[in-house]
């Protein structure tokens, strides 16, 4: 037992930059403080001691803002940060290095006796706010976003967010896997975030992006095509990027009176028509 509580200890150094001396963390951690009293109130459950264990767990509740049921069962290397609001039910399971931020609750979805709450595998990371309820099973090195809602099963190595929980991001190779150890020591993951967490407008410019590209090259092939049946076809050049450009008001002739409409502009609109007509051609951007 007292391994564990110097584990308990010394893993918060790992997890969290501002802790600085032991002192601090002992005197003012109530995240540790919470574990702690589990550690004791567990032993008791075990006991037969039921009454007892709950009596003592209510009354680190009192002064964390943390319940455990003295039931619970967790392993070693076991972090909460900031702490409170954090529920974690009687059947639940906690593997070896896991860590648990403010608002998380480990609950069930049934009032049968039996197990109900979750299990969790070996180093897995719930975000603030999250809840992951009833007897699923979370697989080893699971990030789970801040306030998302987990209720079934979780492969291990996924990135799980939103309202109901979703898979956004697979397994990990071991290639990632040694990466991701070097990168532990550089940051860490405080809310369950990840660098694989999608983002729909960079998702949508990449699905339009592999669109034009397929058509650029299905225009070549009807190009080629054509050619190689005697047809003409102009070699024509894409427009620059900068001819797309609009001219704001401010670069507008000074001199020109805001009602008159302005010669240059007519032209360039209409230099600009005559390059998109251009553009309209077979020739893609593969062929330059």
């Amino acid at each position: 037992m007292w391994e564990r509580i110097r584990e308990d200890l010394a893993c918060v150094f790992d997890r969290d930059p501002a802790a600085r001396t032991r002192f601090e963390v002992i005197t003012t951690y109530p995240g540790f403080h919470a574990v702690l009293v589990h550690r004791a109130s567990h032993v008791l459950w075990r006991n037969g001691l039921m009454w007892l264990a709950r009596v003592l767990s209510n009354v680190a509740r009192w002064f964390t803002g943390i319940e455990i049921h003295p039931g619970a069962t967790i392993g070693r290397r076991f972090f909460i940060d900031h702490g409170m609001g954090v529920v974690i039910g009687e059947t639940a399971q906690i593997g070896d290095d896991c860590t648990l931020y403010h608002g998380v609750t480990l609950g069930g979805t049934s009032w049968e006796k039996g197990k109900r709450h979750p299990t969790l595998g070996n180093d897995v990371v719930i975000g603030a706010g999250a809840k992951v309820l009833g007897p699923i099973v979370i697989g080893d090195d699971v990030r789970i976003g801040s306030n998302a809602v987990v209720l079934k099963d979780v492969p291990a190595g996924a990135t799980v967010v939103g309202v109901p929980g979703r898979v956004v991001g697979g397994g990990k190779d071991e290639q990632h896997k040694r990466r991701e150890a070097i990168a532990t020591k550089m940051g860490f993951d405080a809310y369950g975030s990840t660098q694989d967490m999608p983002d729909p407008v960079a998702n949508a410019i990449n699905t339009m992006l592999d669109h034009i590209h397929v058509m650029d090259q299905r225009l070549e092939e009807m190009s080629r095509g054509l050619q190689s049946l005697g047809a003409e076809v102009a070699d024509l050049q894409l427009p620059d990027l900068e001819s797309c450009e609009l001219d704001s008001p401010a670069d507008a002739d000074p001199g020109a009176h805001p009602g008159q409409p302005q010669q240059a502009g007519t032209d360039n609109s209409r230099d600009a028509a005559e390059r998109v007509g251009a553009s309209d051609g077979p020739t893609s951007r593969g062929s330059e």
